[in-house]
């Protein structure tokens, strides 16, 4: 099996650290601290064609590959996790959902612009009271002639704010369980649809997340995507190749909480020398090392599988689990390497540190990785 990266990924990863390093950066505590989504930053990630990163140019797509995704991801959390959310979340759910399930016209209408920045996608299927029980989805849809009426809410809605067009799970049959639920297309502005509350977040501050509450909320018969009753199955589709990006998104925080704690040991010096040279910070570096390269290895590995059409439900919770399990590891070990500069804004530290979090819990937590593991490995 060979490894390396091809010398188009090379150039991929040099090409959108450089964005990263001057488009992002000088700009991470100003976005965090005012819980602002950078959309003046829209355009220049399009342009790199990062809106649109695994869809086919025929779409207005850069017609990557899911390891690519993977190397875009992961280089863009490794400044700012925040920003690498949205554009996750953009690309991997609500534009993934569309082109995967969506007839050729509402691909026309939607995926495009989505691909190419002029839209922002947002994905609800958590609810106040659905979380990673899914389907318990209480939002429901109901037919009245050729329009869909919704009533509801979603929560930790990614964009639910700043997004143009949202694909929201509702239940249209609740006799069928989750084959009673389905997945429709809202754009913003329709009558019924509202943006509710803000969170005020932990971390990842610089992407929006809110609820989006449906209130008699009439869309067009045509707006069904998919199958009626087929949402949730689409849904968790969908979150498969997801958590590929979301382990992506944790392996590029450790490597930047990794890279900032190995600055400042061998920058920091106690009893007269740098405490990188001590054995004790020394090994905390050499193991968060090891084990993000193995993550690194397991989400590439889920992403290969992807581009080669294979089935990933099982490769891509394993590396969603330990990639977002070692990155907490790998920030607090940061956060630790910095002592008392570590509690402080000065430093990138606790930033990562508060970041991380979201990695364990977002698509799938933990608990629900082990789950969707066990299911496959146990034949339970």
């Amino acid at each position: 099996m060979d490894f390396r990266l091809t010398e188009e990924q090379e150039l991929l990863r040099r090409s959108v650290r450089e964005f990263a390093e001057t488009e992002i950066r000088p700009h991470v505590m100003e976005w965090d601290e005012t819980q602002h989504f950078p959309t003046e930053l829209v355009p220049k990630l399009a342009g790199l064609g990062l809106m649109g990163i695994q869809y086919p140019e025929e779409y207005g797509g850069a017609g990557m590959s899911a390891v690519d995704y993977c190397i875009c991801i992961e280089e863009l959390a490794r400044v700012d996790p925040g920003v690498s959310l949205s554009v996750a979340a953009h690309n991997g759910l609500c534009s993934a959902h569309i082109y995967m399930f969506g007839t050729e016209a509402q691909k026309q209408r939607y995926v495009g612009p989505l691909a190419r920045g002029e839209m922002i996608g947002a994905w609800g299927l958590t609810e106040p009271t659905a979380g990673s029980d899914a389907a318990g989805t209480r939002t429901v849809a109901v037919r009245d002639g050729d329009s869909w009426v919704l009533n509801g809410a979603k929560t930790f809605t990614t964009h639910g704010r700043v997004g143009h067009v949202m694909v929201a799970m509702a239940v249209t049959d609740r006799s069928k369980g989750n084959k009673g639920i389905s997945a429709f297309i809202i754009e913003r502005g329709t009558p019924g649809m509202s943006p509710g509350k803000k969170e005020n977040k932990l971390g990842m501050r610089a992407s929006d997340t809110s609820e989006v509450v449906f209130e008699n909320c009439r869309i067009p018969a045509e707006n069904l995507l998919g199958e009626e009753g087929q949402g949730f199955v689409g849904a968790m589709q969908v979150l498969d190749a997801g958590r590929i990006g979301i382990a992506a998104l944790a392996v590029g925080l450790a490597q930047g909480a990794w890279e900032a704690a190995r600055h400042y040991a061998f920058e920091r010096k106690q009893f007269g020398r740098p405490i990188g040279s001590f054995e004790a910070i020394q090994w905390k570096l050499v193991d968060n090392a090891t084990r993000i390269e193995a993550s690194r290895l397991l989400t590439y590995r889920a992403a290969y599988m992807k581009d080669q059409g294979q089935r990933t439900t099982l490769q891509a919770a394993m590396a969603k689990l330990y990639s977002s399990e070692i990155a907490v590891r790998a920030a607090e070990d940061c956060v630790q390497i910095h002592g008392g500069y570590g509690f402080v804004k000065d430093y990138p530290a606790e930033k990562y540190f508060r970041d991380v979090k979201l990695t364990t819990i977002g698509e799938g937590t933990s608990e629900i990785q082990r789950l969707v593991i066990a299911r496959q490995i146990l034949g339970r």
